[in-house]
């Protein structure tokens, strides 16, 4: 398959997704299941030999790949004046430069490896808008109706739970904040669908799914798809904006 806006061969795109998938690790277990805990995270990507060896591919090749859908989507949200933003599964922080100075930006992920690079660009940058920290997608550690705006790129579809991490974003978003989502989802051209299934055997066992369809994460979920499209015809990646709550506002 040729790399049109990114595909699941594409080292790039396997570098992030093997990456991402540390955002499904499950929390810290009590100190008597300690050696099982410790056992999980050993075979995590961020804790194996593996991880650090794709670091360099991930950082060469990503922005190239998804940066310019993130910057333009993020470049027309029109944020405004110290809205608190929440981005789930920021990694090393590829997405950072597209917000704007004027908010408050908070990124999680449960990788510490990647945080850490996220923290060192931050400093360089002198960005005293955005803070780092690691946390689990599936279980966000902040109270309902916190943020104005939540986003989350290629991340949905490496988690082990994306609906239980959808209504964590929908739940920590205000009532009439933006939700901005940029992922693959399993086309509803039931050529193009079958096509990419059937290399689901093997991106299984890198950590993410290509069957997983846009409406069965956001199921039963108080929400509104304002808009729902590909940046391209040809593109792997589709772009959803919603509005969290619509009935509250």
């Amino acid at each position: 398959m040729s790399l049109l806006a990114g595909q699941p061969y594409h080292p790039a795109f396997v570098a992030r997704e093997q990456l991402l998938m540390s955002t499904a690790t499950p929390h810290q277990q009590d100190s008597k299941d300690k050696s099982d805990s410790e056992q999980k995270r050993s075979r995590v990507p961020h804790a194996a030999k593996l991880y650090h060896n794709l670091v360099p591919a991930y950082q060469a090749f990503w922005p190239a790949v998804a940066g310019k859908n993130i910057r333009a989507e993020v470049g027309a949200m029109q944020l405004a004046n110290d809205a608190k933003v929440l981005e789930v599964g920021v990694g090393t922080g590829l997405s950072l430069a597209s917000y704007p100075r004027h908010i408050r930006l908070t990124g999680i992920d449960l990788s510490e490896s990647m945080l850490a690079e996220a923290q060192t660009l931050i400093d360089r940058k002198g960005w005293d808008h955005i803070t780092v920290q690691p946390m689990n997608a599936e279980e966000l550690e902040f109270d309902d109706d916190q943020f104005d705006v939540v986003t989350s790129f290629h991340t949905v579809s490496v988690v082990s739970n994306p609906a239980k991490m959808m209504r964590e974003l929908v739940r920590v978003c205000r009532p009439g904040g933006q939700i901005l989502i940029i992922n693959h989802f399993r086309s509803d051209n039931p050529i193009i669908a079958r096509v990419v299934d059937s290399a689901g055997n093997v991106t299984k066992r890198l950590g993410w799914r290509t069957d997983l369809e846009l409406e069965e994460v956001l199921r039963e979920l108080p929400i509104r798809i304002d808009q729902r499209y590909k940046p391209n015809p040809f593109s792997f990646f589709t772009i959803m904006k919603a509005t969290a709550k619509p009935d509250r506002v």
